[in-house]
């Protein structure tokens, strides 16, 4: 009778695995010793810096200068907003229109509403979409120049204040080296 692995196969074959696994534990704990022993080492020249964290999305949020900037572009995007509104409104009462008399309609009528209703409904559209794709550039730039003047910023205060590391995106950050509110703070003064 022939098994698929006969007992003295088998039995070669789990001295071999012991061996892989004595080799893999052998690796993990080397690498375990050496890992903490750097982590150790760094942890004690890590103990005289002195590290900030700045919140960029507050202060895109709260920092005068963005506050600023998002006002100039609800200035500036009004009165396309309004266009696009009344359009939207001529659409919606020509829909309300077109189903309140769709009975008392003759086929060509209903098809020439039908067809209006569809120009403006394109037209909308077009324009719903050229307003976002205008605002998104101006946004962008105007964030730029608010990101400029964040990071000038954080340099004067990580040079004043001699921090060896300032971050802007962490998984978290302790609120001892929060440095946004002074970020903040000096954006509004200038």
């Amino acid at each position: 009778m022939k098994t698929f692995l006969s007992f003295e196969k088998s039995s070669r074959i789990v001295p071999q695995a012991t061996k892989t696994l004595q080799g893999f534990y052998l690796r993990l704990s080397a690498f375990i010793c050496g890992g903490s022993l750097l982590l150790l080492t760094s942890a004690a020249g890590a103990a005289d810096m002195k590290i900030g964290f700045v919140n960029t999305e507050r202060v895109f949020r709260e920092a005068a200068p963005a506050k600023r900037a998002q006002q100039n572009l609800e200035r500036e995007f009004a009165t396309r907003n309004q266009e696009l509104a009344k359009l939207e409104k001529q659409g919606r009462d020509l829909q309300v229109e077109l189903e309140r008399e769709t009975v008392t309609l003759t086929d060509a009528a209903r098809r020439e509403k039908e067809r209006v209703l569809a120009d403006i409904s394109r037209n909308f559209q077009r324009l719903q979409r050229e307003i976002r794709e205008d605002l998104n550039l101006r946004r962008n730039q105007e964030l730029a120049g608010v990101q400029e003047r964040a990071t000038r910023v954080i340099n004067q205060i990580a040079e004043q204040e001699k921090f060896d590391l300032v971050v802007q995106e962490a998984v978290f950050a302790s609120t001892r080296i929060d440095i946004t509110d002074k970020v903040i703070r000096a954006l509004s003064d200038k």
